[in-house]
């Protein structure tokens, strides 16, 4: 994990803490890193973000999902849930709500060092979304042709949004509301502590790891702003291996469960011991 909110003064991310969405030009910054031991199989980038709390009511029901789905009355009378984020300069906006409204958009890059020498990675940014929400659940607006311009006329932008949603890539299956990094933004975490899932990093060659150990620098575009709400933002690559990814979540529950069900396993043997044998006859003596 690469924390690069900046809080630090000695980060070289603090001369962008103070960043706005829209600042021009963008801040930049970079940070060096080790990888002490290598990736081997396929390599997972996430951005994680704290203190953020996708949970909150009103922020989960900021939406309109038949809007998202393409449907084109919604796209231009979208749902008053979105409030305040429904409309702007009397236009309405695509997509609509506070969910879309806060998407992330900073930019990472990472290159690894050899002998002095600059090699970028490559970092792929399809098939990161659940098959379902691609294919299924988020559509474009329907009409002539494919320009997404055109079908996406009488719109505007979200407030905090650099661009339009029709130019968030040049490849017309990775744009609009299909674009996937919007995609898996709008699939709302369950805690203020969370990661998403970036860029896959696929392996080449099965001689080779897909990351081997040695340097590596990222090269953020710092658009994001997390400092005004005590938020922190970071950088985290992880792999699987045959029994999946790791994550101490269910290990943690577990013990968790376990630990609780044993104190209450004991308590309940104590008031079994002390009060289970005495007469609950109901029968009156003589």
């Amino acid at each position: 994990q690469i924390d690069y909110t900046g809080t630090e003064p000695s980060s070289p991310c603090n001369k962008c803490l103070n960043v706005s969405w829209d600042s021009t030009p963008p801040c930049t910054c970079i940070i060096n890193f080790t990888l002490e031991h290598s990736f081997e199989s396929n390599v997972f980038m996430y951005y994680g973000l704290s203190n953020f709390y996708q949970n909150h009511r009103r922020y989960v029901k900021s939406r309109d999902d038949s809007q998202l789905n393409g449907d084109n009355s919604s796209l231009l009378n979208p749902s008053k849930e979105c409030e305040p984020y429904r409309t702007n300069e009397d236009k309405p906006i695509a997509p609509c709500g506070a969910i879309a409204n806060s998407m992330f958009n900073d930019t990472l890059e990472l290159y690894r060092i050899d002998n002095g020498t600059e090699t970028s990675i490559t970092l792929i940014k399809k098939g990161i979304a659940w098959w379902t929400d691609k294919n299924v659940k988020f559509r474009n607006p329907t009409g002539d042709g494919n320009n997404l311009t055109a079908l996406f006329q009488g719109t505007t932008k979200p407030v905090n949004w650099p661009k339009a949603v029709y130019m968030l890539d040049m490849e017309p299956d990775n744009n609009g509301f299909i674009n996937e990094d919007f995609i898996v933004w709008m699939r709302t975490a369950a805690l203020p502590t969370f990661r998403k899932l970036y860029r896959l990093i696929e392996r080449k060659n099965n001689l080779q790891p897909t990351l081997q150990a040695g340097k590596y620098f990222l090269n953020i575009t710092y658009n994001y702003p997390v400092h005004s709400f005590d938020g922190r933002k970071r950088m985290i690559l992880s792999t699987i291996s045959w029994m999946g990814g790791k994550n101490p979540f269910l290990g943690i529950a577990y013990i968790t469960v376990g630990s609780i069900c044993f104190f209450l396993g004991v308590v309940l043997l104590i008031i079994h011991h002390k009060y289970g044998n005495r007469n609950t006859s109901a029968d009156i003596p003589n």
